[in-house]
């Protein structure tokens, strides 16, 4: 899976969020109902939230230069927290609408066409939510991710909007317009607010998932001779990019080639999964640690050394 295809991807949601917003503003304006509103509102949230994530996801392929040595993978956080950012502002316009229609209840006209055309308009997003968010996960990609899990919840949220107003125009109790309405900017705030704090997690320099820091101790232990150690391994994700500092411990008497050798050797082992890693060398024994020789063909990790 290239770059140039999940760019395709992101111009394909690009399209797709402009002819979601535009049938989910059609049927808001036949059926006068505040429930398609706040569909519509998020729709546009979906719009540019998709031609930020395009722009984040391309600068933060650019390749490292002189101002920016480790890259520009982080500018894909920026996209996560400009749409969470977005969808708070939308679910406070749309409870404002929800409140005024709750005090001044209006009649629902043309509900069938405009129900044909917020269903279409979500059946767009479900596929290209999918797409989104399998490529997404092949790319290790937040602005993919987090426009592709944006978009499955207004999928879902569409689904509610549709119910409650068919049984606000059957039961003629035209209350559940508005109550629906509310319900969509409570269920938005969450996933805006769940945006942000995954953007935040990302621009700390959130560690590896314990799964891969397990794969790239294995992968260290059986490049270690018995006579070397690893420890005090430090990982960190940029976006799609992935980064890891080690320690590796080598006997006294070893010379200065033999160390960056060993070094090199395990700095490409680590790369062939996708990581970069930057190998710090030391003397066996330094910071007075002697449990991190080898010991039954196991390297001992200690990951408190100061």
């Amino acid at each position: 899976m290239t770059n140039r295809r999940a760019q395709q991807v992101l111009w394909l949601s690009l399209a797709a969020a402009l002819a979601t917003m535009t049938l989910k503003t059609w049927a808001w304006d036949l059926t006068d109902s505040v429930g398609y509103l706040s569909d519509a509102m998020e729709s546009i949230v979906n719009l540019l939230g998709a031609a930020f994530a395009l722009a984040m996801f391309t600068y933060a392929r650019r390749p490292a230069d002189e101002g920016h040595p480790f890259g520009h993978g982080k500018a894909e956080y920026f996209a996560a927290a400009f749409e969470g950012g977005m969808i708070v502002i939308a679910a406070v316009a749309i409870m404002i609408a929800a409140v005024e229609r709750l005090l001044n209840p209006e009649p629902l006209q043309s509900l069938n066409i405009g129900t044909v055309l917020v269903v279409l308009a979500s059946l767009i997003n479900l596929v290209v939510a999918r797409l989104l968010l399998r490529v997404g996960r092949q790319l290790r990609s937040p602005a993919l991710e987090g426009d592709g899990k944006h978009l499955m919840t207004d999928v879902w949220t569409t689904a509610g909007v549709v119910v409650g107003v068919a049984l606000a125009q059957w039961t003629e109790q035209l209350w559940l317009d508005p109550l629906v309405a509310i319900g969509v900017a409570i269920n938005i705030v969450k996933e805006g607010g769940g945006l942000l704090v995954k953007s935040a997690n990302g621009l700390m320099d959130r560690a590896l998932s314990p799964e891969k820091v397990s794969r790239l101790e294995r992968l260290l232990q059986e490049t270690a001779p018995h006579s070397c150690a690893f420890h005090r391994l430090r990982t960190r994700a940029a976006g799609a990019q992935q980064f890891a500092e080690v320690d590796l411990q080598v006997p006294g008497d070893w010379s200065v080639d033999q160390a960056h050798d060993l070094a090199d050797l395990a700095e490409r082992q680590l790369a062939g999964i996708g990581v970069t890693a930057t190998v710090h060398i030391e003397p066996l024994g330094a910071h007075g640690i002697d449990a991190c020789r080898v010991q039954g063909g196991k390297i001992s990790w200690r990951n408190d050394v100061q």
